[in-house]
């Protein structure tokens, strides 16, 4: 047994080393022979111990992120393929993550470098058009990353696999922006078209990439260490965010039979007793209209930076899951930004500031970010509340209005 411990110590060292080898400025082909002869396989699991161990030890998320590429062609061909089964189960989120790929690889394959090439031989207002409308249809790759961040993500960290998801969200960021920027680009009226195809053929490269890393590492992972009951709560909580290009085929029925919140007997009345404040008191249920009425998202963070509760406003501006509660509040924000919001919750602690706010523009929507410290009659530190609102409908009221209209 000592044998096979030390054999995998020794595996998982050398595989850092070549890592950290590519760090220090060793390249691919550098590095891919050794591998190849030390390892015949190696499963997500060691791939994900490793880049922890880095990041632990003090390598910057961004510099793991800058050799993901390169480690993940190193480890290309070699990684264990496991658990078919799961990922050929109609309507399991596995299998949508995977239908939505194949979608991703056919736009790229049959419309983007199609209408590239076109492009590139003759930029005339019908080429840039197509592509213009294939990265409006590749921008729908936002949900797809969308749904692994806000529903995925959450439960790795909750059984300490943090390095991955911090990587993945921080290249998923840089792919949506690049998306953005060739956009710009094509709108542009003097068009560079050297320039214009190495930014489309990175981003595919980027897009193909990343395609790999979840079907070879992210999804094993998450196979391997998910229950049921995550999965079904995953597959329940897809919906409010969407789906890239397609959607699943069919409902997922697992094989222990879960029945629809409809299908479930009430066995307590919501209405059922009063919960008393110093202006009044309130149903349980009462609380939970008033919160999910008001004209704003609402989200709460604890003292020990725990999210402990978000509404449920009609139209959301930022996309909340009910995975999210119980997870620190660092984990839920992408890497590039993550320092913000430590720095915020670091000012209202030390009792610095009582408030911060933002503002930016998303689309149609002009949104006001607002940040709250929340301190009892003592003055201690209770937790964050964030507050956001589309305030483009009140920038546009002018006039009066003192009259009920029809």
């Amino acid at each position: 047994m000592s044998e096979l411990i030390n054999n995998r110590e020794h595996r998982k060292k050398a595989l850092k080393e070549m890592i950290l080898e590519l760090h220090d400025g060793k390249t691919l082909e550098d590095v891919k022979p050794r591998f190849e002869k030390l390892f015949g396989g190696v499963s997500a699991k060691e791939i994900a111990d490793i880049e922890q161990e880095i990041i632990m030890e003090g390598m910057p998320v961004e510099e793991v992120q800058r050799l993901c590429n390169v480690h993940a062609a190193v480890f290309k061909g070699s990684i264990e393929d496991i658990h078919k089964d799961t990922k050929e189960i109609p309507g399991h989120p596995i299998h949508t993550f995977m239908l939505e790929n194949r979608a991703i690889e056919k736009l790229i394959q049959d419309n983007m470098e199609v209408h590239l090439k076109d492009f590139y031989s003759n930029p005339n207002k019908d080429n840039v058009n197509a592509l213009r409308e294939d990265l409006n249809l590749l921008y729908d790759v936002d949900k797809h990353y969308s749904r692994k961040e806000n529903l995925i993500f959450p439960y790795l960290e909750k059984y300490g696999i943090t390095a991955p998801p911090k990587v993945m969200w921080g290249v998923h960021d840089e792919i949506r922006d690049r998306i953005k920027e060739v956009k710009s680009l094509l709108v542009e009226k003097e068009l560079d078209k050297v320039v214009i195809k190495n930014k489309i053929e990175d981003l595919i490269f980027e897009v193909n990439e990343m395609i790999f890393k979840e079907e070879s590492i992210l999804f094993p992972m998450t196979i391997d260490n998910l229950t049921q009951d995550e999965w079904i709560t995953i597959a329940e909580e897809s919906e409010e965010i969407g789906y890239c290009l397609t959607s699943p085929t069919e409902k997922w029925k697992p094989e222990r039979y879960i029945p629809d919140s409809q299908e479930v007997e009430e066995t307590t009345k919501e209405d059922s007793g009063y919960i008393k404040f110093e202006t009044g008191f309130l149903t349980p249920k009462e609380i939970s209209l008033i919160f999910n009425n008001l004209p704003v998202d609402i989200t709460f963070v604890d003292k020990n930076d725990i999210v402990k509760y978000f509404s449920q406003a009609k139209e959301r501006i930022f996309a909340r899951t009910k995975s999210v509660i119980g997870r620190e509040v660092s984990n839920c924000h992408p890497p590039a930004s993550v320092h913000v919001v430590e720095d915020i919750v670091k000012d209202f602690k030390s009792g610095k500031k009582d408030s911060e706010e933002f503002w930016i523009q998303m689309g149609d929507l002009f949104v006001y970010i607002r940040y709250f410290a929340v301190r009892d009659e003592n003055g201690e530190y209770i937790g964050t509340l964030e507050v956001s609102q589309n305030i483009k409908p009140i920038q546009e009221i002018k006039g009066e209005k003192r009259l009920l209209e029809e």
